[in-house]
């Protein structure tokens, strides 16, 4: 079983902020997958499967993602590297897209959660979301909708996203990084 999480904050008002980029993929393979909803309080998020793969939305806010992650790992006995974690990521421009196992968190409080409760080793789908011009505007900026500019590309982004990510599916994380990695999408 291969469990494959968004991260992002619960809300309508953070629904097209740059922190909740995984969430927005996490719907599109929801979508696409036709996966049914088996979501419980003690997952603390929108748990969805299909017959091989589960996909969550943490609904604890970014901070405590870990804690979402962890109850569903144990309940599935889903183990370290069969889980996907999307995410946004400021060190990345924007529409930037890469693929890495493990690693640190870069400060990105969503993974330091994960990272905490579960281990660092598993994957990582990094959404490039662009920074700020200064490090003390970054929870404002990851908390800010995107521009008009990026809205046009969003869609596009993310399907191509979802795709590498349905690869995952059968595919090794290098085989995937080297056809799907991208340095800004170009449409």
């Amino acid at each position: 079983m291969l469990l494959i999480v968004g991260l992002g904050n619960p809300g309508k008002q953070y629904e097209n902020t740059r922190h909740n980029i995984g969430f927005r993929v996490i719907d599109k393979l929801i979508n696409d997958s036709g996966a049914r909803d088996v979501s419980k309080n003690s997952f603390h998020g929108e748990l969805f499967k299909t017959s091989n793969t589960l996909f969550l939305k943490p609904t604890t806010f970014m901070n405590l993602s870990g804690n979402s992650v962890q109850a569903v790992k144990n309940f599935y006995k889903i183990e370290l590297e069969d889980i996907i974690v999307i995410h946004d990521d400021i060190d990345l421009g924007f529409s930037a897209l890469r693929f890495k196992n493990g690693g640190g968190h870069g400060g990105h409080n969503g993974l330091r959660s994960i990272d905490l409760m579960v281990g660092k080793e598993y994957s990582r789908v990094r959404m490039g979301v662009g920074k700020p011009i200064y490090k003390s505007q970054v929870a404002d900026y990851v908390l800010s909708n995107f521009s008009e500019d990026e809205e046009k590309i969003l869609s596009k982004w993310t399907d191509h996203t979802s795709y590498a990510i349905k690869e995952l599916q059968s595919k090794t994380l290098n085989e995937v990084k080297s056809r799907y990695s991208l340095k800004s999408f170009e449409g």
